[in-house]
């Protein structure tokens, strides 16, 4: 019997050998062979894979309407960076390794050494390929064929990694459902939310709601609100 054997998805998907441990799974994914569709993360000793397509009006436009929102609160004032898709961040205090739908950076962060900034093999400059340790914030969407990954494993590591702020987004049922949770003693506590729907967010020191509605063509479409905290 082969040790660890290779593991083959759908015929074109090879996980190799031996990928069994943080550090070889980090090196897998720096390699030209690491598949470029689906979503592949190494969560405390186990490799996920999904290859399901994200469904575009639960999902994919979820997406770009929280991205749309952020970008001018951090990127237009020059607090931070925002990435959405194949953006992997990894946490060795976790034994993590994901690509989360958004992650927010903070230029302080960095400066603090929070988080770092991993060049590619080559480590041209200027050229990462990952972000090493506690993003500011990350949100997760929750897929049918991701639910427990995003609602349990997810957040444990994300707290593990020591992510202060993680929004969770599940627009799949009759009710959308919009969570923030902010990191306190090492565990995620939910923000509580008012009578309209509205929680603060501490990263962006602001109230938030995510609200959606049908558009002309009987298809979702999502805004993310901001305003000011009370008192």
């Amino acid at each position: 019997m082969v040790p660890n054997p290779a593991v083959i998805f759908e015929e074109d998907l090879i996980i190799p050998a031996g990928v069994s441990d943080l550090d070889l799974f980090r090196r897998w994914t720096w390699e030209k062979s690491f598949p470029e569709r689906g979503r592949i993360d190494y969560l405390a000793g186990t490799v996920e894979v999904d290859l399901s397509p994200e469904d575009l009006y639960t999902h994919g436009v979820v997406k770009t309407a929280i991205t749309a929102r952020l970008y001018p609160l951090i990127v237009d004032t020059s607090r931070g960076n925002l990435f959405s898709d194949s953006t992997r961040i990894v946490s060795p205090a976790a034994g993590l390794s994901a690509e989360p739908d958004v992650v927010a950076v903070l230029w302080e962060s960095l400066r603090q050494g929070r988080i770092r900034e991993i060049p590619g093999a080559k480590a041209e400059e200027g050229r990462f390929v990952e972000l090493e340790g506690a993003p500011d914030l990350i949100v997760e969407i929750v897929s049918d064929s991701s639910e427990r990954k995003d609602l349990e494993r997810l957040p444990r590591l994300y707290a593990a990694a020591g992510i202060p702020e993680l929004w969770l987004v599940d627009s799949r049922g009759k009710d959308l459902v919009f969570a923030i949770h902010v990191l306190k003693s090492g565990r995620y506590k939910r923000q509580p939310l008012d009578f309209e729907g509205w929680c603060d967010s501490p990263l962006l020191d602001r109230r938030v709601r995510l609200v959606r509605w049908l558009n002309d063509f009987s298809r979702w479409a999502y805004d993310l609100k901001t305003a000011a905290r009370k008192g």
